[in-house]
C-alpha cells in the first residue's frame, strides 16, 4: 500500500513538472520565434506573455492591451498641445517623447464632455521591495497598471512599449542592477531618460554609483543601447528569473538555455551572464551538499558537471576582465536617491525645462 502510495506521488510530481516546463517551453517558444523572425517582434506581446506564465496564465491580456491603448491615445492627445519648443527636422520624435514623458511622469486631466473628465495620475517608484527579492511581481508591467507604482525594471519597460506602439525610436540601456532610456535628438544627441525619479540625468550619475568602471562602458555591459531584437532577447532572463522565483533554482536546464539564447543575440548582457553563471553556481553547489562532498572537483567523475563548473568560471572571469563590479542593494539604493537629493549635479541642463 505504501509503495503504491508513493509510486502515485512520484506519478503526480512528475507530472506536475511535465506540465511546468511545457509552459514556461511555450514561452519560450514564442519569444524565439520572434528572434528567429518567424513572426514580427512584439516587446509588448513578450512581456506580458512573460508575466503571464508566472500568474499561471489568469492575467487579462485584453485589458491589458486595452490600457496601453488608451495611454497611447492620451500620449497623442498631450502631443498635440504646446509642451515643448523644438524646431529640428526629428520634431515629430521629440515631441512624442515629451509627451510621453509627462504622461508617465504628471498628473493630466482630459474633458471627455461637458460634465464629465478623465484623470490620469503620474507613476511612482515602489521603495519597497524595488528588486522583487519577496514579490517577483513588483517587477511587472501589469503589477504597475494595477497600482500605479513601479520600479526600475517595470518602468522603462513601460515607456518602451508605449514608444513602439506610437512607433517612436526607444533603447533601453544597462546600469549596475538597473535599467533606464536612452534616446537620441538632433538638438543634443544622446541623452538619459530615468523614469524612476522622472529626470534626465547625465552620464556622470551613473558612473556615479561607484561600481561603473571604464572597462564595463568600453566593454558594453553598461551604459549601451540595446537593439530591438537585443531587448526582447533580454526578456528571456525575465522569463528564466520569474522560473527561478517560482520554482526554485534546483533544475538548471531550462534557466540555462534561456541565456544562452539571449546571449547569442546580444553576448555581453550582463543579466544573462549573471544568471547563468549564478544558476551554474547553486547547483554545483546543492550537489556538493547533497552528496556531502567538499570540493566541486569531486563531482568532476560526471564530465556534465565539469564542463558547466568550467563554463561558470570563464563567465565570472569573462565579467570581471569586462570591468563588472557587485553592487550592493543597499548601495544600489543610496545611488537612486542621489538624483532626489542633488538634481541639480546630476540633471541634464539642456532638458531640464523639457518637463
Amino acid at each position: 500500500m505504501k509503495v503504491s502510495m508513493l509510486s502515485t506521488i512520484l506519478l503526480w510530481s512528475v507530472s506536475v513538472c511535465a506540465q511546468i516546463t511545457d509552459t514556461y517551453q511555450s514561452t519560450y517558444n514564442f519569444i524565439n520565434s520572434m528572434l528567429t523572425d518567424e513572426i514580427p517582434l512584439s516587446f509588448k506581446d513578450v512581456v506580458f506573455a512573460i508575466e503571464n506564465v508566472y500568474c499561471n496564465d489568469t492575467l487579462d491580456i485584453k485589458a491589458l492591451n486595452q490600457e496601453i491603448e488608451i495611454l497611447t491615445q492620451l500620449t497623442n492627445i498631450v502631443s498635440d498641445t504646446e509642451l515643448i519648443t523644438y524646431i529640428e527636422k526629428d520634431k515629430n520624435f521629440v515631441t512624442k517623447h515629451a509627451a510621453l514623458f509627462s504622461v508617465i511622469t504628471d498628473n493630466h486631466v482630459i474633458p471627455l464632455d461637458s460634465t464629465h473628465i478623465f484623470v490620469h495620475e503620474p507613476y511612482t517608484y515602489d521603495f519597497d521591495d524595488p528588486m522583487g527579492q519577496k514579490d517577483w511581481t513588483k517587477m511587472f508591467v501589469s503589477k504597475l497598471l494595477e497600482t500605479g507604482e513601479g520600479n526600475c525594471h517595470s518602468l522603462p519597460y513601460l515607456y518602451k512599449i508605449l514608444a513602439d506602439e506610437l512607433n517612436i525610436p526607444c533603447y533601453l540601456a544597462f546600469a549596475p542592477n538597473h535599467m533606464y532610456i536612452k534616446l537620441y535628438a538632433e538638438s543634443t544627441g544622446w541623452y538619459n531618460t530615468e523614469l524612476t525619479s522622472a529626470t534626465f540625468p547625465i552620464d556622470a550619475w551613473i558612473i556615479a554609483s561607484g561600481y561603473v568602471t571604464i572597462d564595463a562602458i568600453r566593454n558594453g555591459l553598461y551604459m549601451d543601447t540595446l537593439s530591438n531584437k537585443q531587448a526582447v532577447a533580454n526578456c528571456l532572463v525575465d522569463l528564466a528569473q520569474g522560473y527561478q522565483h517560482k520554482y526554485g533554482k534546483e533544475n538548471p536546464e531550462f534557466v540555462i538555455k534561456c541565456c544562452n539564447t539571449v546571449l547569442q543575440y546580444h553576448p555581453t548582457n550582463v543579466n544573462a551572464m549573471l544568471t547563468k553563471a549564478e544558476t551554474q553556481k547553486h547547483y554545483i553547489h546543492t550537489l556538493m551538499k547533497t552528496k556531502n562532498l567538499n570540493k566541486p572537483e569531486d563531482l568532476f567523475s560526471d564530465q556534465s558537471i565539469k564542463e558547466m563548473y568550467s563554463e561558470m568560471g570563464s563567465i565570472y572571469i569573462q565579467l570581471h576582465k569586462s570591468g563588472y563590479r557587485r553592487m550592493p542593494e543597499e548601495m544600489y539604493l543610496q545611488w537612486m536617491r542621489l538624483l532626489t537629493n542633488e538634481p541639480n549635479i546630476y540633471t541634464n541642463q539642456m532638458l531640464k525645462g523639457s518637463k
